[in-house]
């Protein structure tokens, strides 16, 4: 309760700044209507000009001017220039009246001056509406009175949040949360739409006023520099192409919620369900279900708070599909092995885990891609309404369709006597060189902090990490390995630029088991991708690296039943499976 009080009182102010704009841009827009039905008549100016008051970041300038007019038999004298008083710096008005302001004082030239009938002691030089500075005031009212009324808004209507410690939740610790109170989960995609919008908004608001403020740094002030600026209004356009995107799937598909099947999704058990989409069943069309497990990580406070995803496991693969009641149901399901952690049902802290299941579809029109928040925990639970032998063919189906794709991928070579596989440089090209580069930017701020502005501290800790990071993309860009199958043995040669760096070999009839661990991570937006390396262990707990690279865990699992075939590896599940095979015929034999 507390906590929403103070999100109250805290959108005050903002909220205050907008109505401020709203009654700044509503009168300047009244006097504008009301001033162009005044008559005019000549004005002697008697001073002037324009000043210019400089501050931190900048200087804003202001046209003044006194001047003497007559009214049938009376004289009148006054100051008001426009509309709008005070200093700015938006676009070159004030500079532009300021100027014309001189060379009437200068020449002794008349100006028009505009004069309320009613009151004639009331009257103004320049009643012309600035766009610009209308445009500017409309951030403040956009930008701040969404905040402000929003938080307002959000603040009155939230429920008092729960505490995952209650009592009431020791055995469903999901339904602390409002979203999990039942198996039908909607997605985020309508989340996502307005938060697109909203993004856009803001972004194009902010950066509005600036091709006027460029326009006079490049073609009076010749600062070419300045067109570097030109680039938050193209990220604008691209924001705004993005959120019309949003908007466009949400509109197509709706909120096409998912149905767990258990529910809650289950560690050492199943996470799966069924999503009713608005679209005909077609047999052609391939829908595509990831599952992730995040952990999410707030580091810092105020302007330097950031948040980072990391994804600790993930599964996907293709779903079924089958004509449904709004046009077609898709059939999902995942094995979720224990060990996994599960869900917070509060996030709470500077650290939470999280479940995320996408789907994806490509579709005429607008591609389908949706993202669910869903609850899982280790209640080792399996499905009971999804038809088996669909999950199952599924299941093989995808089950073959990996072993292919893998077995095209690692593109095994015959020798002599055994068989090859070789993983050359410059894999994964885009993400190493992106590692390097980082690492690069850092080390060379590490360098001028140190060397140049004498913060020998921090420079270190730039360079050094930074330093590292390039090392580090360099390696994995520019390393190849080559796995040979001969003789009984398994080889691993480690070669950078061509030059063997580490060389290592384990007997196949040694090995005992197989294992795939993530060697790396890439996010691009709110999409996670884990690569996997297969290693070979051996009874005296050796390990081999045979692949590494492999895009997912579906993937990595598929390669580890590859690998075990193609190098004749008997792993020691397999052959305790044979034994008691073996022992089960002899049984029944007797």
């Amino acid at each position: 309760m507390k906590g929403r009080w103070f999100l109250f009182l805290f959108a005050i102010p903002f909220a205050g700044v907008a109505v401020w704009a709203g009654w700044s841009i509503s009168t300047t827009v009244y006097d504008a209507w009301q001033m162009s039905q005044w008559p005019s008549t000549s004005a002697t100016i008697v001073s002037g000009g324009y000043s210019s008051h400089t501050g931190e970041d900048s200087t804003t300038y202001e046209a003044y001017a006194t001047y003497r007019y007559r009214i049938g038999v009376v004289d009148y004298s006054n100051d008001r220039v426009a509309i709008s008083q005070g200093a700015d710096n938006i676009g070159d008005f004030q500079q532009r009246i300021g100027r014309s302001l001189q060379t009437a004082v200068a020449e002794q030239l008349p100006m028009a001056v505009y004069y309320n009938p009613d009151d004639p002691q009331d009257s103004i030089l320049f009643p012309e509406l600035r766009w610009g500075l209308l445009a500017f005031k409309g951030v403040f009212l956009l930008v701040f009175g969404g905040f402000g009324f929003g938080a307002m808004y959000f603040s009155l209507r939230a429920g008092a949040p729960k505490d995952p410690e209650d009592p009431a939740y020791t055995d469903a610790p999901w339904l602390a949360n409002d979203n999990w109170q039942g198996a039908a989960i909607r997605s985020g995609s309508r989340s996502a739409m307005f938060a697109s919008l909203g993004f856009a908004a803001f972004w194009n608001l902010v950066s509005m006023p600036l091709p006027f403020l460029l326009f006079d740094e490049v073609l009076k002030k010749g600062n070419y520099m300045a067109l570097v600026g030109l680039l938050f209004p193209a990220v604008g356009v691209g924001l705004i192409i993005w959120a019309v995107g949003r908007t466009r799937e949400w509109r197509r598909y709706g909120p096409t919620p998912v149905t767990l099947d258990p529910f809650p999704g289950a560690i050492g058990g199943h996470v799966g369900g069924s999503i009713d989409i608005n679209v005909p069943y077609s047999s052609t069309t391939e829908y595509r279900v990831t599952l992730t497990n995040l952990r999410r990580t707030t580091s810092g406070s105020g302007k330097n708070r950031s948040t980072r995803e990391t994804a600790l496991w993930q599964a996907d693969g293709r779903a079924a599909a089958e004509p449904g009641p709004r046009g077609t149901r898709v059939l999902f399901r995942f094995d979720v092995p224990e060990g996994q952690q599960a869900s917070d049902a509060i996030r709470q802290g500077n650290s939470s885990v999280s479940w995320k299941l996408n789907l994806a579809a490509d579709l005429p029109g607008v591609d389908l891609d949706r993202d669910y928040e869903i609850p899982v925990y280790p209640t080792g639970a399996s499905s009971s309404r999804l038809p088996e032998s669909t999950m199952q063919a599924v299941a093989e189906s995808e089950s073959r369709a990996d072993e292919q794709a893998v077995l095209e991928s690692l593109n095994f070579q015959h020798t002599p006597g055994g068989k090859q596989l070789h993983f050359p440089p410059f894999r994964n090209f885009g993400m190493n060189v992106m590692l390097f580069v980082i690492g690069a930017v850092f080390a060379g701020a590490g360098w001028y902090l140190m060397f140049r502005e004498g913060e020998t501290f921090m420079g270190f800790i730039f360079g050094g990490i930074g330093s590292l990071l390039a090392i580090a993309g360099l390696y994995t860009l520019l390393n190849s390995l080559t796995v040979t199958a001969n003789a009984g043995s398994l080889t691993a040669v480690r070669r950078l630029l061509g030059v063997p760096v580490s060389t290592r070999s384990m007997s196949i009839a040694a090995v005992k088991s197989l294992s795939h661990d993530s060697s790396m991570k890439s996010q691009s937006g709110g999409k996670h991708v884990i690569y996997y390396t297969i290693s070979a262990h051996d009874l005296h707990n050796n390990k081999l690296t045979l692949a590494e690279g492999l895009k997912g865990n579906d993937a990595a699992q598929a390669a580890k039943r590859v690998l075990a075939r193609e190098f004749g590896i008997r792993l020691e599940q397999e052959s305790r499976s044979r034994r008691d095979e073996q022992e089960d015929i002899l049984a029944a034999d007797r």
